[in-house]
């Protein structure tokens, strides 16, 4: 059970610094919200990275295959053509992934991270707090503030 009025509410990482205004609180959110979908995008992309990985792995064993089953002629062709090719032009997915991080995940994490020093002494999640404090039924079991406290004591 929840009763202790001090976990009735965020944790001091949650609360909004005192003279920060409701406009500020929304656009760090905003910008939360962005990062999310831009780390969205990174697993998808990761993801897009090791299926087409597979896919030419699949693509060797099916070339081993066409020449086992008696055509080398289509076997040559596929090796030649297909396998290792470049998914853009001079650029297997790793690359890609790569470029990814360097020059706009990175970018992105580091800006992020900057306006939440500059303006909320780098807390996080503010807004999410906030729309928890407004949204939770107060003293209802499941609605409560915080976790449970992790070192209860045995007995």
């Amino acid at each position: 059970m929840h009763d202790n009025p001090e976990n009735d509410g965020p944790d001091s990482a949650h609360l909004r610094p005192e003279g920060v205004d409701d406009k500020t609180v929304e656009a760090l959110g905003k910008l939360s919200e962005a990062l999310e979908v831009v780390e969205n995008a990174r697993g998808l992309l990761y993801g897009f990275h090791r299926m087409t990985g597979q896919a030419d792995l699949a693509l060797g064993e099916a070339v081993a295959l066409l020449r086992e089953s008696g055509h080398p002629e289509l076997a040559d062709r596929i090796d030649d053509e297909l396998v290792g090719r470049n998914v853009i032009d001079g650029r297997w997915t790793f690359q890609i992934v790569e470029d990814y991080d360097a020059n706009y995940w990175s970018a992105f994490r580091e800006l992020e991270q900057a306006a939440r020093d500059a303006l909320v002494d780098g807390r996080r999640h503010l807004f999410e707090a906030e729309m928890k404090e407004g949204r939770r039924t107060h003293g209802r079991p499941h609605h409560e503030a915080q976790p449970p406290e992790r070192n209860r004591s045995a007995g």
